[in-house]
Order: structure tokens, then C-alpha cells, then sequence
């Protein structure tokens, strides 16, 4: 189930330095109108994290499929699955439809996949032992939290490594998940190595006119950079490496 290329590191490592916001404002100059995954929440602030994805689906529970219980039969435990499969520097993504009701992870699967190198999950959905999940350190974008373990209620892990939706967003098994205090968003795997080239020169630009902005400079000469502005970036570039 997790046969599925991911991106190249120094890609991802480009991604994780622009940021959630500049992502998706470059995402859609290259077309993405919405990459945005609407409902997980930064819940360890402070956080930022760029990595492949690592897809888990979630679907209404039906009895006849999914037993009772919360140890049921391995082959049925497919949110451990994707846990074990995950590589260090993924991040598992989950679409649990917006869930209040089931905890898709609890602190023992998540000590799991951060001692294991995750780099973090992002849930449209809840998990349970958040004081003790809290203290891992692993950064979590989250709906809410729960005390129900992740069958309790109304749902049950189906698959991973598939194509999910997410807070309204497809992710595909291998595409980006850039995430931070903004929000988390969805880079699409084939537009990745272009992204990281035009935010990276978008990044630079703004430390330029940030600095011009907070010593009083024009923000229509400043931000975006006009043609007059553009070739003093360009001189302080030369400057300033």
C-alpha cells in the first residue's frame, strides 16, 4: 500500500523554508486555486514542517465490515498500518471527515511515529491523549481533540496510501504538505521543483522589502516590488549576498 515515489529531500527542504502563506500564494499564480486544507489547526504553535504525504482514509463505520473493539484483528488496523509504512519525514494526513467523535490517534501511536522520525500529522479530524501527545514535540494540525478511541463512534480506518480529501483539498499519496501557523497546504507533487524556485526568489524579495517597510518606505514602491524598486532589490541583493 505504500509503493508510492516521493519527492526528492532537497526539494522538500526548499518548501519547508517558504512558509504556508507564500506556498499557497504561488500555487495559485501556477494554478492551484485553492490548495488550502480547510479545518486542521496548529496545535502545537510554533510549529513549521514541509514532507510528503502519507494519505489515510477514514470512512462511516458499518459493522458488517468493521468489528466492535479497539484491538481488532491486525489486518484491520489500518491507521497502524500507515504508521509503520510512513517513512521519517513524512507527514500522515488524514481525512477523518471532520470528526469531533473519534480520536484517530492516541499518545502511544503517536510516540510511535515521532520516535520514528515523522514529521507530523495533520487530521480533518481529532486525536485522544492530547496533554501527553502535546509533550512529544511532534507538530499536529488538528480539527480538536477527544477522549474516543478511533472506533468508538461513527468511523473506521479503510485504507492509506490512497488519493483522500482533506478539508476540501485532493492530496495524492507523495505530494507536500507545507504546514505552520497559517494553516497546512497541499503542494502537488508535480509542481513542487517549480514552486520551490519562484517562492524561494519570492521569500528573498520580501526580506528586502520587509526591511524597507519597517524604515518607513512607500508599501506601493515596496510591496510588491515596483520596476524603481526592483533594481535597488537588485543592487542590495549584490550587496548583501
Amino acid at each position: 500500500m505504500a509503493d508510492f515515489k516521493r519527492p526528492p529531500k532537497e526539494i522538500v527542504d526548499k518548501l519547508a523554508a517558504i512558509g504556508s502563506a507564500t506556498a499557497s500564494g504561488e500555487l495559485r499564480r501556477l494554478g492551484i486555486r485553492n490548495p488550502h486544507i480547510v479545518g486542521p489547526v496548529a496545535k502545537t504553535p510554533g510549529k513549521a514542517i514541509a514532507g510528503p504525504a502519507m494519505t489515510l482514509q477514514f470512512m462511516p463505520k458499518r459493522e458488517d465490515i468493521y468489528p466492535e473493539g479497539e484491538y481488532v484483528e491486525p489486518d484491520k488496523q489500518v491507521h497502524r498500518h500507515a504508521l509503520i509504512d510512513a517513512q521519517a519525514g513524512d507527514v500522515v494526513i488524514v481525512d477523518a471527515k471532520g470528526s469531533m467523535n473519534s480520536g484517530v490517534f492516541g499518545e502511544m501511536m503517536l510516540t510511535y511515529f515521532h520516535g520514528k522520525g515523522g514529521a507530523g500529522i495533520v487530521i480533518d479530524g481529532c486525536i485522544r491523549d492530547f496533554p501527553e501527545a502535546e509533550k512529544l514535540g511532534l507538530p499536529m494540525w488538528l480539527r480538536g481533540t477527544t477522549p474516543n478511541f478511533h472506533t468508538q463512534t461513527d468511523l473506521f480506518p479503510m485504507v492509506h496510501s490512497v488519493p483522500i480529501a482533506c478539508g476540501g483539498v485532493l492530496i495524492m499519496p507523495g505530494d507536500i504538505i507545507v504546514a505552520d501557523d497559517d494553516g497546512a497546504v497541499c503542494v502537488p507533487q508535480a509542481l513542487a521543483a517549480e514552486l520551490a524556485e519562484k517562492a524561494g526568489d519570492h521569500a528573498e524579495w520580501e526580506v528586502f522589502s520587509r526591511m524597507k517597510l519597517a524604515e518607513g518606505g512607500d508599501l506601493r514602491k515596496y510591496y510588491p516590488l515596483s520596476d524603481e524598486a526592483k533594481a535597488e532589490y537588485e543592487e542590495w541583493k549584490k550587496t548583501n549576498g
